[in-house]
């Protein structure tokens, strides 16, 4: 998973989580771990790590040599100390994978960031009763506010949206019960699932879903599961034009074909997880869309 020193870009994002790990408390190695785990190159983890961590430490009046002298005793990764993230078992490339009560299309597969496109995740009947229990419900959509813990209307995200609870009806139950056999993670670890309605000029804006470590309403958040680790977009209605899944650091581009999904994961809460995306302005008509966040642990 690793990239070249040249293909990689030290973020300030990316350097407040260094700091925020280090005021937390976590070693140095442990931190490179991390970073090595989520895509980084050794090289310029390593950089990253020295460079932030010397001018934090020297803004403080301290002195980093001790904490810096750990570097050299990093030593690589156990991949098999990686943490467990969602994923498919696509050994010997299938065309298909089993979702228990349905068998769903593979039709591209990246490795990073981790994305899956699949086909017929949903059937035309399945897409049409979501967005009929849906509609009544429906809200401007608000996004998860990580300096409060709350949730707040973002202009980047101009949707309407509501949620079902977890297992609310047999339709919902039976979608999650598919999409937890298609990953691999327990069904209890999933949020419920959310359904959001664009229409004509309506977007997201390129962001994460991991929730971010630096900011301070993030520890209240991780109190309901842990960090997210995966995203499944299912599409419920297509647009006449615009409304793609996008992954502005890949230059790749789902499009928003009715019964499909895709389905990306991140073991780790850092831009070198390459999984920043959005959801592409609609130019004409109108998108549906429902999406399912999966946790580290029990979502309550």
């Amino acid at each position: 998973m690793s990239k070249t020193a040249s293909a990689q870009t030290v973020t300030p994002e990316l350097r407040q989580w260094i700091v925020a790990q280090a005021e937390a408390g976590c070693a140095v190695d442990a931190v490179l771990q991390s970073m090595r785990a989520a895509g980084w190159n050794e090289a310029v983890a390593m950089d990253a790590l020295e460079t932030t961590l010397r001018t934090h430490l020297e803004n403080k009046g301290l002195s980093p040599d001790a904490i810096l002298a750990n570097l050299a005793a990093c030593q690589p990764e156990d991949p098999a100390a990686q943490p467990a993230v969602p994923d498919l078992g696509l050994e010997n490339s299938p065309l298909y994978v089993d979702g228990g009560d349905r068998r769903v299309a593979v039709l591209g597969v990246m490795a990073l960031p981790r994305v899956v496109v699949l086909g017929g995740l949903l059937s035309d009947e399945e897409c049409d009763a979501l967005i009929a229990a849906a509609q009544p419900r429906m809200a401007r959509s608000l996004t998860v506010a990580t300096q409060t813990g709350g949730e707040e209307v973002n202009d980047d995200r101009t949707s309407n949206g509501m949620f079902f609870q977890r297992g609310e009806n047999e339709l919902v139950s039976r979608i999650e019960a598919r999409i937890a056999k298609l990953v691999n993670w327990p069904l209890i670890n999933g949020e419920g699932i959310q359904v959001l309605q664009y229409g004509p000029g309506a977007e997201y804006k390129p962001h994460y879903d991991y929730f971010d470590p630096a900011a301070p309403g993030t520890p209240t958040i991780l109190k309901r599961g842990g960090q997210r680790v995966g995203t499944v977009v299912m599409y419920l209605s297509e647009p006449e034009q615009g409304g793609a899944t996008t992954f502005p650091d890949v230059q790749f581009e789902v499009a928003p074909k009715r019964g499909n999904a895709v389905f990306f994961s991140y073991a780790q809460p850092l831009p070198g997880t390459k999984t920043l995306h959005g959801g592409a302005p609609v130019i004409a008509g109108e998108k549906w869309i429902a999406t399912k966040w999966l946790r580290q642990q029990e979502f309550v």
